[in-house]
């Protein structure tokens, strides 16, 4: 079966069935998460340099002068999920089996190789290699915007096998949607709500009240500011938002590229001393489509505000979150971010 994405007709939630996604080699094995780390230097890696042949073949990548697609000489390297959730296609059609509504699982599935080092993450690397990363992720964004039936473009990085991560070679990946994810609805009628009663951005106002209260405050520097949400829903959670209101990541500038990676470098170490280089997930949030969210929200550009959030997985989401929608966070986010302002220390847990 090729995958297919369905809709639970009570909730109103889709899902993506992937039977494809069995195939891969780590999932459903049993053992404690220590037991199932992805392999580290001196085993086999797909990802790292040398095995070029061994991944789909590339369709973008940053190179040194000289150097050939498929061969080493990489800095960063984007090839096509082997086992992707959603596969090219023309627009899915909506069909129904009685009150069953499903489509076909058409989109994008790309893998983002972040670097040629498999065990220096994210927050290991020099600025000005984060900056290479994040232009890549934008030029993908916008690569794939083209295409006729991505309706929502979801980029996130996983690290750690308790974050979701099958392979342990730093990655992100990007899926481009037929349809448009609930939670960012519900981000945009919350915001288009706000914007009706106030006139303002309900992202831009959250900013000016955070910076001005700073209990929550982490970092901020001319171009972003992060904070640990005020209803954060994990330990350490936090919030990277850019202080020039903007809907989409494809539209950031090659100048705030530079701040962003160095805003995103020191949270992400200001993390692992806090605690311990947790796994963790790395997710954007951004408006829908342009084509597609101005049918719908005609004032999109001036409701909504694109940001990054950072994830540690630190607790575990269990039957009491599952069941009412409610998470239960045992660090508040005044004393995460004072931990995470006032720099390395013991574990705060």
């Amino acid at each position: 079966m090729t995958s297919q994405l369905r809709k639970d007709h009570i909730s109103g939630r889709w899902v993506i069935i992937a039977a494809e996604r069995s195939k891969r080699p780590d999932d459903f094995r049993p053992g404690r998460p220590d037991e199932r780390k992805p392999p580290r230097s001196g085993g086999f890696c797909p990802f790292c340099p040398g095995n070029e042949a061994k991944t789909p073949a590339e369709i973008y990548a940053v190179r040194g002068a000289g150097s050939a697609p498929a061969t080493s000489g990489w800095k960063v390297r984007v090839v096509p999920n082997k086992f992707p959730a959603l596969s090219r296609g023309e627009p899915p059609l909506r069909e129904r089996q009685g009150i069953f509504e499903f489509m076909e699982g058409v989109g994008d599935h790309e893998v983002v190789i972040e670097t040629p080092d498999h065990d220096r993450d994210m927050g290991d690397w020099p600025a000005s290699h984060l900056a290479e990363v994040l232009d890549t992720y934008r030029q993908r964004l916008r690569a794939l915007e083209s295409e006729p039936a991505a309706k929502y473009i979801q980029l996130f990085k996983n690290k750690g096998p308790e974050a979701g991560a099958s392979l342990g070679h730093p990655h992100a990946q990007i899926v481009a949607m037929p349809i448009i994810p609930r939670q960012i609805k519900e981000e945009i009628y919350s915001a288009e709500r706000f914007h009706a009663r106030t006139g303002e951005c309900i992202f831009c106002r959250t900013i000016l009240e955070e910076r001005a209260a700073a209990a929550r405050l982490v970092l901020a520097n001319g171009q972003f500011c992060v904070f640990a949400p005020f209803a954060s829903r994990f330990p350490f959670e936090m919030r990277i938002v850019p202080l020039r209101h903007g809907p989409a990541f494809s539209a950031v500038r090659d100048e705030e590229l530079a701040g962003l990676s160095e805003i995103l470098k020191a949270a992400l170490t200001r993390l692992k001393s806090a605690a311990a280089d947790p796994p963790y997930n790395l997710v954007l949030h951004q408006s829908p489509q342009p084509g597609q969210a101005s049918k719908t929200w005609p004032q999109i550009d001036a409701l909504f505000h694109w940001y990054l959030e950072i994830l540690p997985v630190l607790t575990h989401v269990a039957g009491f979150e599952w069941g009412t929608g409610y998470y239960i966070n045992p660090v508040s986010p005044e004393d995460a971010a004072r931990f995470l302002r006032e720099g390395p220390g013991a574990n705060f847990l």
